[in-house]
């Protein structure tokens, strides 16, 4: 055993010892964790015969599938690095992540075969490209079909280089600054910041003594409703893996609240990952609509992380499962797990949003480095110590800047300003930027602004997010045309979507006389967002 946990290792380890057991289902796609194994086997064999070096990085390009975790344990079997990609990216953000991550091989889905033919010029360093069949483009002569990748082992594949604690995984985020950035972690610190809340928490040093003591038996079917190309849905799916349990995953590539309300009652779903009310509205209002259609009486956690959803919507899921404990976890892509607010029946859910508690390792900070006392009313970042990231991939500065040392205490620092309640919970106030969190998707508002101001109508533009009921914040432009122009609301919104992801675009467009820039360039987003809301009747 080595010196921290390894995932490849720990999943070897559930194989073995579960071989018979459900690991993976789709639909009527079924595999056991012996078959998990083996499949895992061909990948790894197949990216080293591609020429892959330790460390190297392959890239996930994927809707939630089977193939997506399969492919991952088979990475981390050959000492390689997962790298997650937005699947709703356009060509030149693709360009970038992959060249920024060094690819040296995608994993990609049957539909996006031809987005990938025109990216293979632009990211010359991926040698190896592997299709998964999803019944629409045929294979490429330049790509190995996956299930022909599955089946290329047969027997344990081991790199020559061995596997480490250290092994990495790479989740880019949009964080706060624009362009992706990709944050590094270490694969004994993912296992020991997800396993941080459990009662029995498994040892510092590894034994599978004790590893066996605690995953007695295969563990619960999680469903992540998320994407698995984001941290929550991936961290979720992870760590059940870690307990022996199985991963559902809906056929369906957008999210359909009936699609999983059926998926929920026919597999037997014991928990869920989701992103807020962009998530948990859609579920309870189907639910009230057909209150008597679905036993979801199986279900008994939902993890909510990204996005705070509302104590209405937790009061009404439990009216139609009293048995539901459900986890608002404050977190993310940099710290895991820094705050979180358990909701169940006995707990009494009350009307207002939930008040986070604050983790054994996690603290208020001012930009000096000082605690912040309850009751004080000063603010600062909301900061997480102990199992953090190392930095983030090829940014020495953004890595200073997010993980800093204070009196020697390292510190994962995000960017979350609060205040510390007198009874010792956090009251938020969200990122010191303007990063407008819309469905858990994180957006830059000066990258759509500058998109906007390449149209020919556009003098300025502002971008805001608005309250909305379903992903939390709603983009919306104020727009401030050329002189004999007039603002065109669909033209515009078509537009920016020629230059990013359509999750990037705004839901509205608003004509205005002036944008009102101060002197020193600098916007008054405060005041542009309260005129959008004015503008939209929102309170």
């Amino acid at each position: 055993m080595t010196a921290g946990w390894n995932l490849a290792d720990i999943w070897e380890r559930n194989a073995d010892r579960f071989p018979d057991a459900l690991a993976q289902l789709q639909g009527d796609r079924a595999f056991t964790w012996a078959e998990f194994d083996r499949r895992a086997d061909g990948i790894a064999a197949t990216l080293l015969a591609g020429g892959a070096q330790r460390n190297d990085k392959v890239a996930h390009y994927l809707y939630n599938c089977p193939e997506y975790l399969e492919s991952m344990f088979g990475m981390f079997k050959a000492g390689l690095v997962p790298v997650n990609t937005n699947y709703r990216y356009t060509d030149d953000e693709l360009e970038y992540l992959w060249n920024n991550a060094d690819a040296v091989a995608v994993v990609f889905h049957g539909t996006f075969t031809s987005r990938c033919a025109a990216m293979r010029s632009r990211v010359p360093a991926v040698r190896t490209w592997i299709w998964v069949d999803d019944g629409s483009e045929a294979c490429p002569e330049w790509a190995v079909p996956y299930e022909t990748a599955a089946a290329s082992a047969r027997a344990r594949v081991a790199a020559p280089w061995g596997r480490s604690p250290d092994d990495l995984y790479i989740l880019y985020t949009g964080g706060t600054t624009g362009m992706p950035k990709g944050v590094m972690w270490r694969q004994d610190d993912i296992v020991g910041s997800l396993d941080a809340p459990s009662k029995r928490p498994l040892p510092a040093v590894p034994g599978w003594a004790e590893f066996d003591e605690r995953m007695a038996k295969p563990g619960p079917r999680n469903l992540p409703a998320a994407p698995l190309m984001h941290g929550t849905g991936a961290f979720n799916a992870m760590w059940n893996l870690v307990l022996a349990g199985s991963v559902v995953t809906l056929p369906g590539r957008h999210f359909d609240p009936v699609e999983l309300l059926d998926c929920i009652e026919r597999d037997k779903v014991n928990s869920i990952s989701i992103v807020g009310d962009a998530f948990a509205k859609p579920i309870l209002r189907a639910l009230d609509a057909e209150p008597e259609r679905w036993d979801i009486s199986s279900l008994r956690v939902m993890i909510s992380s990204g996005v705070i959803w509302a104590a209405e919507t937790k009061a009404g899921l439990l009216r139609h499962n009293a048995r539901l404990i459900m986890i608002d976890s404050l977190g993310s892509s940099e710290a895991i797990g820094m705050a979180s607010n358990t909701t169940t029946a006995e707990s009494a859910p009350s009307t207002t949003t939930a008040k986070f508690g604050l983790g054994p390792n996690t603290k208020v900070l001012t930009e000096d480095g000082r605690e912040v006392q309850p009751g004080s009313g000063e603010r600062g970042r909301v900061a997480l110590r102990g199992r953090t990231p190392i930095g983030y991939y090829k940014d020495e500065a953004k890595s200073a800047a997010t993980f800093v040392v204070h009196d020697g205490v390292r510190w994962s620092i995000p960017g979350d300003w609060a205040e510390v309640e007198a009874d010792g919970t956090l009251k938020l106030y969200g990122r010191g930027s303007q990063c407008i969190n819309t469905g858990g998707e994180k957006v830059y508002p000066e990258e759509v602004e500058e998109a906007l101001k390449t149209h020919p109508s556009v003098a300025d533009a502002a971008v805001v997010g608005v309250p909305d009921e379903r992903f939390g914040e709603a983009i919306t432009a104020l727009v401030e045309p050329h002189d004999g122009f007039e603002v065109d609301e669909t033209v515009l919104i078509a537009h920016v979507r020629e230059h990013h992801a359509a999750y990037k675009s705004p839901k509205r467009v608003l004509a205005i006389d002036t944008i009102g820039r101060a002197a020193n360039g600098k916007l008054d987003y405060k005041r542009l967002k309260a005129e959008a809301m004015h503008r939209l009747n929102l309170p």
